[in-house]
């Protein structure tokens, strides 16, 4: 067996830990160093047995890792991935790209100019359920699609914005952080997005940026999808808390959060149940269900593994690129322009008020 490929993670966070304990796991690759200007990220480090750098120029001075993990804050994605590019390191960037379009924008330049590979985190494609279900859409059991609903309900608690980045603009909220997976799914499975219209929300935790959002999306093919979030709704209707992706971080419920329903059938996720009528599709008689079978597998081992082939030049293509990846971003700032624009029509119930009535009735007489 070959000797494993050295990685540096960058960025000790959550994330961050979260590719440290899949790299000790992984058969290919393993953790070389770990970078983090917090000096407590060392204790880390030591209990791996390997170095621990407070920078990028740190790291790339030691010359002791083959390719780096960037799991920093957003706004730091640009300048770390780009000083590593230009010293030859491929980079698994986390997602979103960066913290604005302008950014990301730049970062493809980059990449273009270095000619190293980037391969940006949308972890969930890499999912056994994902493939399986991409498999299922484009082979058009379902037909084409028309209508689609994603909910995604995640309580974070109070520590969790002890991290300041994750309630600053341009960083945080869950458009950035959690609906950025959606609308990659959404893209993945059913092609481009033409238009959004949006509504964000930020009465729970009055934070500058939003603890909720419903959006209306129209696909370039004329479907409609529906989605809503919140970091602030208890429940078990989303992908985190029902996937199984991240056991150790999550518990797995066994509900849905994706719907699909097409013009020959349906398809939900991640239970990956398809609903098929029984000869022509009619409202009156029942579908059948099917649940599709597939071997689970760690979509973050995987993802290691397409971004070992990179490394190695054994693929050249990322399966998430810097520019799939920047048509998300792109997504969702049309979402928060189109939230923020006034055209929100408020519903006024005062004509059913014995004053608005009376007044009603004056005027017709």
């Amino acid at each position: 067996m070959s000797e494993r490929l050295g990685v540096a993670v960058v960025g000790a966070g959550v994330i961050g830990r979260t590719h440290v304990e899949t790299l000790a796991q992984h058969d290919r690759l393993r953790l070389a160093a770990l970078v983090d200007p917090v000096p407590t990220s060392a204790q880390l480090a030591e209990s791996y047995g390997v170095p621990w750098f407070p920078d990028v120029p740190a790291l790339l001075s030691s010359g002791i890792a083959r390719a780096a993990i960037v799991a920093t804050p957003n706004e730091t994605h640009l300048p770390v991935t780009e000083s590593l590019l230009r010293a030859g390191l491929p980079v698994l960037l986390e997602k979103p790209v960066a913290e604005s379009l302008a950014s990301a924008l730049k970062l493809i330049g980059i990449a273009d100019d270095t000619g190293i590979p980037v391969l940006v985190g949308h972890h969930r494609r890499h999912n056994p359920i994902v493939r399986k279900a991409r498999e299922i859409i484009l082979s058009g059991q379902i037909g084409d699609l028309v209508i689609a609903n994603v909910v995604c309900s995640l309580y974070k608690p109070e520590d969790y914005f002890d991290a300041k980045w994750r309630k600053t603009p341009g960083a945080g909220g869950p458009l950035l952080i959690n609906l950025v997976h959606e609308i990659d799914l959404l893209r993945h499975f059913f092609g481009e997005i033409a238009e959004v219209k949006a509504i964000t929300s930020h009465r729970q935790r009055s934070f500058e940026v939003e603890d909720g959002a419903a959006v209306c999306l129209t696909f370039a093919n004329g479907a409609l999808a529906t989605l809503v979030i919140s970091d602030s709704a208890s429940g078990p209707w989303a992908w985190d808390l029902t996937s199984g992706e991240n056991l150790a971080r999550f518990p797995a419920h066994h509900v849905t959060a994706h719907h699909y329903a097409g013009t020959r059938g349906a398809l939900s996720l991640p239970d990956l149940t398809l609903w098929l009528p029984e000869g022509e599709p009619d409202w009156t008689k029942k579908l059948r269900p099917e649940s599709i079978p597939v071997a689970p597998a760690n979509p973050y081992s995987l993802q290691l593994s397409h971004f070992a082939d990179l490394i190695e030049g054994a693929e050249t293509s990322p399966r998430v690129s810097l520019r799939d990846a920047t048509a998300n971003m792109i997504v969702i700032d049309a979402i928060r322009r189109a939230a923020g624009d006034d055209g929100r029509i408020a519903i006024d119930l005062s004509s059913l008020s014995p004053q608005g009535l009376a007044h009603s009735n004056g005027n017709r007489q």
